[in-house]
């Protein structure tokens, strides 16, 4: 059996060469953001960006919830796989980088398919579950910060339809998770909840180990 291959720059520079498909607003938007303080290391890959809109269509998502929206690239990704009707509720603690992408999101043609909320986002994802109702929802989205990682999940898993989707980002945390050393709170809450998820028979699950680590859960259908 093979062992997973080492992402060597070169081999991730193959990769994106022969699989990604991109254009001008994306590679824009990343390059603005990757000029922002911690933009580069807070800011999707461009093939999981890519990731996530495919998954997006294989879960014929119409309604879709991201937690952390930061300039938005992520959900420029998920807004272009909906259908004119669908709809990306994008959750954010400040409106100061949504609004970076929001003339991204207007040049792409999907502005109207996104809605941003603004607040502490066990709050928001709260009054989405008051107002869409439980099992509404399609896929979620989570990338934000770590600490409150089991939360946002089970509120997501609320939201979430039988047989949707959540994807957890950022579970491999810059190799942290492997270091008994590094005890802050953000590394501890993704190491405890990768333990959890394995062992959580609501839901299918995978950890891909690609990128940051991507957390695959669909929510098992009663």
């Amino acid at each position: 059996m093979a062992n997973q291959t080492d992402s060597s720059p070169e081999l991730l520079e193959y990769v994106r060469s022969v699989s990604l498909r991109d254009d001008d607003i994306l590679r824009e938007l990343r390059r603005e953001t990757a000029e922002l303080p911690m933009g580069q290391a807070m800011q999707v890959m461009a093939e999981e960006g890519q990731l996530l809109a495919l998954l997006a269509g294989l879960a014929n998502a119409g309604t879709v919830v991201e937690i952390g929206t930061f300039t938005g690239y992520s959900t420029l990704c998920l807004a272009r796989a909906l259908p004119p009707s669908g709809r990306v509720f994008t959750c954010d603690i400040t409106g100061r980088w949504p609004a970076i992408g929001e003339p991204y999101w207007r040049r792409a043609g999907v502005a109207d398919r996104i809605e941003v909320r603004i607040g502490n986002a066990v709050e928001t994802l709260a009054e989405l579950l008051a107002e869409l109702g439980p099992e509404s929802v399609d896929m979620a989205f989570i990338d934000a910060d770590k600490a409150s990682y089991r939360a946002y999940y089970e509120s997501a898993l609320e939201l979430v339809k039988p047989g949707g989707l959540i994807v957890l980002d950022n579970m491999l945390f810059f190799g942290r998770v492997i270091d008994p050393e590094m005890r802050d709170p953000d590394t501890v809450a993704v190491r405890e909840l990768n333990l959890f998820l394995r062992n959580d028979e609501r839901v299918e699950m995978s950890l891909l180990a690609v990128a940051d680590g991507i957390t695959l859960v669909r929510k098992r259908i009663r």
